[in-house]
């Protein structure tokens, strides 16, 4: 590429952002053409392509077959969890999505009900996904094994008709069974889906409901292959809700047609992959990453995309994935720092990486978390290709900002997230809404409209998407992140500006946490904070006052307390650790000085708020601190 090709490509999108995108939308197949490239005629509700029609299943899966590439390999199951492998070709998947879209169908489902698919890492989740869509159905993907009160939640929010369900998940060491989990949830529910599908694994197979549960294989037999429904651009694709939140979840939208066109177009220019080339995101299904990157994504865009169920080290070992890159020829990877530190870890010289030929791979993205330099020196040391972090969200399903290698590889330091994505008119804010200069840190804020593939709403709560997202800066999408542009106009993530921590790439509510500890009837108050963590980024800390006359062994109590969030929160959120403390440190309007709590348990300097009620109380929580092995400030 010429230099300038990215500073173009940028103004393009940033003067004539219809033009950009109808360009990139003309990749695609349309049964209808739009009317209007951006509909901005009831702000803040932007719509891309509306008028028209497509089908995001067709775009996937079927265009490729009647373009001839029906024998490519599409989707890779490598699953060292289990010691399988399965390889699908373009016209094997869209023989299975189409059979299992009429199992669904004889199940009544229809456009615009919706599907909760609660599944791991195997290729009928992908395929439940994809018949979802063919019928323009709306899935939503909840992780497999999150706990049933969450799981309960979403299906009283997203009200399914059916619901997908494997037996059991596979983790290291043991089975997860969902089942039992899928059957508490439905008893927890107000809303009852009509039907479940069930697939089950030989590692634990589960009993079926009479009247409810369906044998996924069984159905399977009797199905007649559906056909792909043309919905509206505008529809939803699917639901997917944000880790950690208790009460009634945030229901991120996803439209077909904005999506189709983003994620088509982010393949080659931001990834740099071309049809019939591996791509490979290793992340999960239940995530963001892995709808947009494992299925639709490289899917639209004719690669090979692999489905991975195993972990970064110890199946078998901190070669695993570079097993996968020599065995399936992989061109890029993208996933979370955390797994390169674990990898990292196990094997800091490297030594794995010599046991296998990588002279085919070309990238590795990470994104999930800031990237720490340390990580992101010794991935590319070790690799010797260029290491890319870039920053997105569950709430835009595609980058913000990244270093773009399909239209111009820029230098990008250590730390730093890349340059604004085409498309996105990135600013940093001071309180007030102002733009920040240079150097300057402030709220990351995205000036609307949004582009293609991020989110139009909330499920059924557009007041809940105007309060959370577009209120603090009118004209705005806040990201919730802050951060600063460098001189040269890079952009640098830093922290969340609210109380989501980041576990392992995993975002998660820390109010969610302290509602479960809060709940127990010795607690009086508590305070759960983010705290740094080598391996995964962030990890929960629980601060506990109990309850006056409460007399019991404090290491009953507090594992108790750790069982607790396991079991109402799930064990994605790391919880481990919970002090006890006489009291909690507070402003003189009662707010708990959650950073100043974080600041003394990574070591930092201590920055005491000038509004705190009492200063003491902060060497109280010191010492505390200090019991438990945090470092507890300067």
């Amino acid at each position: 590429m010429a230099a300038g090709d990215y500073r173009r490509t940028y103004e393009h999108a940033r003067t004539d952002p219809e033009g950009f995108w109808a360009e990139a939308a003309q990749a695609l197949h349309w049964d209808q053409p739009w009317d209007r490239v951006l509909d901005d005629s009831n702000p803040p509700f932007y719509r891309w392509f509306a008028g028209g029609r497509l089908n995001t299943c067709y775009n996937c899966v079927d265009r490729h077959v009647d373009a001839g590439r029906g024998d490519q390999a599409a989707l890779i199951y490598d699953s060292p969890a289990t010691g399988n492998q399965q390889t699908f070709t373009f016209t094997q998947l869209r023989d299975e999505v189409a059979r299992f879209a009429g199992v669904l169908a004889d199940l009544g489902v229809t456009a615009g009900d919706r599907v909760i698919i609660y599944m791991p890492m195997i290729p009928q989740t992908v395929i439940g996904m994809l018949a979802c869509a063919r019928l323009g159905a709306v899935h939503s993907v909840v992780f497999g094994g999150f706990a049933a009160n969450e799981l309960a939640t979403r299906i009283d929010d997203a009200k399914p008709k059916v619901v997908l369900a494997a037996s059991c998940g596979i983790e290291p060491g043991r089975v997860v069974e969902y089942k039992p989990l899928l059957d508490k949830a439905i008893d927890l529910s107000t809303h009852k889906p009509e039907s479940c599908v069930i697939y089950q694994r030989p590692q634990a197979e589960a009993g079926l409901v009479d009247g409810r549960d369906h044998d996924w294989a069984a159905s399977l037999g009797r199905a007649t292959p559906a056909d792909c429904v043309p919905v509206a651009a505008t529809d939803p694709l699917y639901i997917l809700y944000t880790s950690g939140t208790t009460g009634q979840p945030k229901g991120v939208v996803r439209d077909n047609g904005g999506h189709a066109v983003a994620l088509h177009w982010s393949m080659a220019n931001i990834y740099n992959v071309q049809p019939g080339e591996v791509f490979w995101a290793a992340s999960d299904v239940g995530w963001v990453v892995g709808h947009s990157y494992i299925v639709y994504a490289p899917l639209l865009a004719g690669n090979t995309t692999i489905l991975y169920e195993g972990k970064p080290v110890g199946t078998p070992d901190a070669g695993a994935f570079w097993r996968v890159i020599a065995d399936h020829d992989v061109k890029v990877l993208f996933t979370a720092p955390t797994a390169f530190r674990a990898i990292k870890k196990e094997d800091p010289k490297g030594e794995h990486v010599s046991r296998y030929d990588l002279s085919g791979f070309r990238h590795l993205f990470l994104a999930g978390e800031r990237c720490d330099p340390d990580t992101l020196y010794w991935a590319r040391d070790m690799l010797g290709v260029p290491v890319i972090d870039h920053w997105w969200q569950t709430e835009t399903a595609w980058s913000v900002a990244a270093n773009c290698m399909g239209i111009e590889p820029l230098d990008i330091p250590a730390g730093s997230a890349g340059m604004p994505v085409p498309g996105y008119d990135v600013q940093v804010l001071d309180p007030q809404g102002n733009e920040q200069p240079r150097e300057e840190m402030g709220d990351i804020a995205v000036k609307l409209p949004l582009p293609p593939g991020c989110l139009p709403t909330l499920w059924g709560n557009d007041d809940r998407f105007k309060s959370a997202y577009l209120e603090r800066f009118p004209g705005y999408y806040r990201t919730g992140d802050a951060g600063y542009f460098d001189a040269e106009g890079r952009v640098w993530v830093m922290a969340r500006t609210d109380d989501v921590i980041n576990v392992a790439g995993h975002r998660l509510s820390t109010g969610a946490m302290e509602e479960v500890l809060a709940a127990h009837p010795d607690v009086a108050e508590c305070a759960v904070i983010g705290v740094a963590d080598a391996m995964k980024g962030q990890l929960p800390l629980g601060l506990v006052v109990l309850k006056s006359g409460v007399d019991r062994s404090k290491d009953e109590l507090v594992a108790e307390l750790v069982a607790k969030i396991r079991e109402e929160i799930g064990p994605v959120a790391a919880f481990r650790q919970c002090v006890i403390v006489d009291r909690l440190p507070k402003t003189r309007s009662g707010k708990v000085v959650r950073a100043t709590m974080r600041q003394l348990a990574d070591g930092d300097e201590v920055k005491i708020p000038a509004t705190i009620d009492d200063p003491a109380i902060l060497d109280e929580i010191g010492r505390a601190l200090n019991t438990v092995g945090y470092p507890a400030g300067n």
